[in-house]
């Protein structure tokens, strides 16, 4: 079995559109939440969302190229540029190696409810023009990718909800140990246009706390009372170790672990047995135990329930341990699809850096949260081995052990 490096990382969200920026905030605990009003007036209950600058992609792309992006394979193709930059990959590398690409996504609702706006009111199939096809389909993000920057591995999509972004980590680690690549382009993008989000916001998942908006997203607290929306895209390309130190690649960190599960409950029913079991499976495949671990990079969107079936399953796992735990969606609400990709970036950033982002707006804890050894505040220290969590809609969970590369 080979060891999986990571050497670039690409990172477009709404704490900063770069990795400097993205570090910048984290550190200070900055939150990238604010308040859409064109939401209200949709007809959602809640107009809160990550707020994430939309690319200006006319000096990067083609016309032709950029006809078949959609607004999450736009924040992709910018994410992607950071990390090949990063790992000193370029165009002529591209050309002459093979490269695959396995993204996480799980919805491209904009080109689909457009296409049927136009139909319904032009009746006219004619009208739609040819872009809106690629930028409809679950699979926008890889096949753009693969195209712009001629991946010719492995190339498909992983739909899994919230876990969508952690899964491609762990798929794409599973093939290049195994031997089946050398090098994937993974991570995950979500859409943050309101057309995506509305079905989300009638379940009342949503918070309502929008006279504040950089205090909505509150993970574990005992006063949460929904997620925030978000959105954007992370990029890593991971690596044969082997294959990079023969290209002189800059390593970052490594892949050790991946852990999955299936709760096979609810639809939407969260479980600490399936968290439980994800975690132990990616502690056991990175051979390490909870001792080991620095650093719990935790789900926890702000909803009652999934706050507190994970703060179950963290404290059947890590009480008493030196783990610290935080969930940077205090800051940038829930990114759904690209979420897991988005939280492993984060995790290396913090790992390089060596700071734990803190778990904002957390203020009271309720009888799950409280024995959690939450980070508050940022805390400076060293930190060598991260777990990162992602449970979805479904049941579906994914856990990944990071360690730090010296």
């Amino acid at each position: 079995m080979r060891r999986v490096v990571v050497t670039g990382m690409g990172i477009w969200s709404c704490l900063g559109t770069n990795l400097e920026e993205v570090k910048q905030s984290l550190y200070e605990g900055r939150s990238g939440i604010g308040i859409e009003q064109e939401r209200i007036t949709y007809g959602y209950q809640s107009a809160l969302t990550g707020i994430v600058q939309k690319p200006e992609l006319k000096k990067l792309l083609h016309r032709r190229l950029r006809a078949g992006l959609s607004e999450e394979a736009e924040y992709a193709y910018m994410a992607a540029r950071e990390c090949f930059e990063q790992a000193g990959v370029d165009e002529e590398f591209l050309l002459n190696n093979e490269i695959g690409v396995i993204f996480g996504n799980d919805s491209s609702a904009k080109p689909v409810i457009e296409a049927a706006n136009i139909m319904a009111e032009k009746h006219d199939s004619e009208l739609l023009g040819s872009g809106l096809i690629f930028q409809s389909m679950n699979s926008t993000v890889n096949m753009n990718l693969s195209t712009i920057f001629h991946l010719r591995g492995v190339n498909f999509t992983i739909s899994s909800a919230c876990a969508s972004g952690s899964h491609s980590i762990g798929i794409g680690y599973l093939l290049i140990k195994q031997g089946l690549q050398d090098r994937v382009l993974v991570g995950g993008a979500q859409e943050t246009n309101f057309y995506s989000m509305a079905t989300f916001d009638a379940l009342g998942a949503f918070s309502k706390r929008m006279d504040e908006p950089t205090k909505a997203s509150r993970p574990f607290d005992r006063d949460r009372d929904g997620l925030i929306p978000s959105g954007g895209a992370a990029a890593l390309l991971l690596e044969d170790y082997d294959s990079a130190v023969a290209r002189g690649a800059n390593i970052i960190a490594e892949v050790t672990g991946y852990g999955f599960s299936s709760n096979g409950g609810g639809i939407s029913q969260p479980s600490d047995d399936g968290s439980v079991l994800a975690m132990n499976r990616a502690l056991a495949d990175a051979g390490v135990t909870v001792d080991d671990i620095d650093y719990v990079n935790a789900h926890a969107t702000s909803t009652p329930q999934g706050d507190q079936f994970e703060a179950i399953a963290l404290n059947r796992m890590f009480n008493g341990k030196r783990a610290l735990i935080s969930s940077t969606k205090g800051m940038t609400g829930h990114e759904c699809w690209m979420a897991g990709a988005s939280e492993a970036v984060y995790s290396i950033l913090m790992m390089k850096n060596s700071f734990v982002a803190p778990n904002i707006n957390f203020e009271n804890p309720d009888e799950y949260s409280a024995p959690l050894n939450l980070a508050t505040k940022t805390v400076d220290m060293e930190i060598n081995t991260v777990l990162s969590n992602s449970f979805g809609f479904g049941g579906t969970n994914s856990a990944l052990v990071l360690k730090n590369w010296k």
